[in-house]
């Protein structure tokens, strides 16, 4: 057992694996530009489908779209591994070992896991609707013994997930994983792209959160969108558009950062 382990371990420190891993990091903030790019869109009167389903479309329809999402299923697919090694096995660094940095790690080992499976997904011809999805998902939980409740309480945590995203920008908190450039210049752009990004981000996933606690409170399933449905709900309020088009430009900002993230994060 101690030699599989150290085997995993040697295989999540080498720098191939590490490199590959780092992708993952560039494939997400390219599909948050692509989002930001749709968002825009709306905002200006235009259509398309404003979430991770809509800008895998995107992707797909580009000349070697097949060889492009198999490309990004492969970085999101190990930098999903890299993080549950991080998780399970911990990080290099001693000091680094925190729980809370552990369940970081666990957290993120999570959401490329299901970005890798929506890529190939698409890639396999399977691709849904994420605003059906979202939808399906709600009605799904909702027929189940304290469906509602629990519903109530996904829909709290990442509204409550939007909120630290939005303080971690406001804090710059995101510094302490990038090795800040010493030109003044870029150093300025890496805070501009991290604070913006993780605000906008944050309002995202705020109205994510709250448009499930709606429809499990109101046991209307149709309500539970997802980003797209976020941020459509979002351009029908009071100047609506001009605050769609402010979020859409704070996530392409978001996958700005995500790409500087994949260049300068400290390991």
């Amino acid at each position: 057992m101690k030699k599989a382990a150290g085997l995993a371990e040697d295989a999540a420190n080498s720098q191939t694996f590490a490199a590959v891993a780092r992708a993952g990091y560039a494939v997400s903030g390219l599909l948050h530009l692509l989002i930001g790019v749709i968002a825009i869109q709306l905002a200006v009167g235009g259509g398309g489908e404003a979430d991770v389903s809509g800008a895998v479309t995107e992707l797909a329809s580009k000349p070697a779209g097949p060889l492009l999402l198999w490309a990004c299923f492969a970085a999101c697919a190990a930098l999903a591994l890299w993080q549950l090694g991080n998780a399970i096995l911990g990080y290099r660094n001693a000091s680094d070992n925190k729980l809370t940095k552990r369940l970081s790690a666990l957290g993120q080992a999570l959401v490329f896991a299901a970005l890798a499976a929506t890529i190939i997904s698409f890639v396999m011809g399977q691709g849904r609707n994420s605003r059906e999805s979202s939808s399906d998902f709600t009605v799904t939980l909702m027929k189940a013994p304290f469906g509602v409740f629990l519903l109530v309480a996904i829909g709290a945590g990442i509204a409550i997930t939007g909120i630290v995203f939005a303080v971690r920008g406001f804090r710059k908190k995101f510094t302490k994983d990038l090795s800040l450039s010493s030109n003044p210049s870029v150093h300025r752009f890496q805070l501009w792209v991290g604070v913006v990004g993780y605000i906008a981000k944050g309002i995202a996933l705020f109205l994510v959160g709250l448009l499930v606690v709606i429809a499990a409170v109101r046991a209307q399933p149709e309500q539970s969108t997802g980003l797209d449905g976020g941020l459509k709900a979002l351009k029908e309020q009071p100047y609506g558009p001009y605050l769609l088009a402010a979020v859409a430009l704070g996530l392409i900002a978001y996958g700005l950062f995500l790409m500087v993230k994949a260049r300068t994060l400290r390991t």
